[in-house]
């Protein structure tokens, strides 16, 4: 083999990986030293992945997209194994009986259906008055680019074009760049705003250091630290070995798919690997239960499984995936398109932003911001921009915010299944238009009622 530079192959991934690295410590640097930046609470992640974007549309960082985006693919599901093989904190009785998940799950949809009925009233607004020529179901793009991120944006912006939408798949895409930037900001404002505010403690990080404890790094009949192999090798064995088998399973289900229904294949395939984190982190979960049962039948002594290492190995997940995600941020040609294109921006981060307010009020109560922060950043970008949010304000993940992105994305595929009919209804004619619009008003009526009424049967009682 060759060594040498000349050798592509062999040192293109170690030179970008070296260069977002490099990014990272360089935010490092600026966040200790800059008091401005301390003070906003900038995350270091993010200003890494702006100054690389920034850097790369000048075309002075060498970083490209297609490995931008790998990294951001695998991060997102390495860290959120890691994530769900640690062993949990004991929530109380409440907790376990608010059905977090669930709501979870009708959160995140409706958060679609209102982005999707504010988009459509602008583009039909738009449509029917100053822009006559416009494509007027455009206005589905805002929960596409917003909430699904920029896959789906591109994939329904590349739909609607060969259906008329001239531009559509640069809107679609330059809304979900928009959507990004929106959680980067505002989410960084609302941590600002409450810790201004006094709502929440975020603690120093030269406490947080110093607070690590023998008990945080090992708990009880944990294996030896000291053997033939590194306990921190375990972690990432296990972490990468579920990774695997995730990717096994992904190809099994949809290779069955594709031979037994081709058709049904075309729309779940791209879902299945797109949600490969959720696959991921069942099969993480499985992993762990299935050590808890053979500690409990004496056939294993010790617990594999490390939550500090595990954290510190989802940190570099997101760490990694929160700059690669940023600096893949792409805009496009919007020629004749800026006004419905800053109406969506702006007024979908606006409205995304209160209505989540008004809810996580009422269905997180004991840790609301952290709910609003995660849940913000994600409607907004994507669940690594709702996850480096979190991290702010939790950064050891303590309460359930970040697996209510897990299972709420989980409940999320089944309760947002009618929005592949909406999408597909709302650009066959304007009549068909009016329609969609209509029924996106009525199937938010049943999710407001499960996230506002729908209890537990126990806690019916107890109350």
């Amino acid at each position: 083999m060759d060594f040498s530079a000349a050798n592509t192959s062999l040192w293109d991934f170690i030179i970008q990986f070296g260069l977002i690295a490099g990014l990272l410590l360089f935010a490092n640097i600026l966040t200790r030293k800059i008091a401005f930046i301390r003070k906003a609470m900038v995350p270091t992640a993010v200003l890494g992945g702006f100054i690389a974007l920034f850097l790369r549309e000048l075309n002075l960082l060498p970083l490209e997209l297609d490995f931008l985006e790998k990294v951001t693919y695998h991060t997102i599901g390495i860290g959120f194994i890691a994530l769900s093989l640690r062993i949990p904190a004991k929530y109380g009785e409440k907790e376990k009986n608010d059905l977090a998940g669930l709501k979870s799950g009708a959160l995140i949809v409706s958060t679609y259906l209102v982005q999707g009925i504010l988009g459509l009233i602008i583009s039909i607004g738009l449509g029917y008055t100053i822009m006559p020529g416009f494509f007027k179901a455009a206005g589905i793009l805002l929960p596409m680019g917003f909430g699904q991120g920029p896959g789906q944006a591109n994939n329904v912006g590349s739909s609607y074009e060969q259906l008329g939408f001239v531009g559509g798949q640069s809107f679609g895409l330059s809304i979900a760049a928009a959507g990004f930037i929106c959680a980067c900001v505002v989410g960084i404002y609302y941590i600002n705003i409450v810790k201004r505010q006094k709502r929440i403690s975020v603690q120093e990080p030269e406490y947080i250091s110093g607070s690590v404890t023998v008990e945080d790094f090992q708990s009880k009949n944990e294996i030896p630290i000291s053997q033939s192999v590194d306990r921190f090798s375990i972690q990432c064995a296990l972490v990468l070995l579920i990774y695997l088998v995730t990717y096994l399973v992904s190809l099994g289900v949809t290779s069955l798919l594709t031979n037994v229904a081709p058709g049904l294949s075309k729309t779940l395939s791209p879902i299945i690997w797109g949600f490969n984190f959720i696959t991921g982190s069942i099969l993480a979960i499985g992993c762990r239960l299935g050590f808890d049962a053979l500690t409990k039948a004496k056939v294993m002594t010790r617990q594999y499984p490390n939550n500090y290492l595990l954290s510190r190995i989802s940190g570099l997940a997101f760490d990694f995936m929160t700059i690669a995600g940023i600096a893949s941020i792409e805009f496009k040609e919007l020629k004749g398109l800026w006004v419905p294109f800053l109406l969506m921006a702006i007024l979908g981060g606006i409205v995304t932003y209160y209505y989540l307010l008004w809810l996580c009020k009422r269905i997180y109560p004991g840790y609301e911001h952290e709910g609003m922060v995660s849940m913000y950043g994600m409607l907004t970008g994507t669940i690594s921009s709702g996850v480096v949010l979190l991290r702010e304000i939790d950064p050891e993940f303590k309460t359930p915010a970040a697996n209510n992105l897990l299972t709420g994305s989980s409940f999320a595929i089944a309760l947002g299944a009618p929005m592949l009919v909406f999408i597909g209804l709302a650009p066959e004619s304007d009549q068909m238009l009016f329609v969609t619009l209509g029924l996106l008003v009525v199937y938010l009526i049943p999710l407001l009622f499960i996230m506002l009424k729908v209890r537990r049967k126990k806690e019916i009682e107890e109350s």
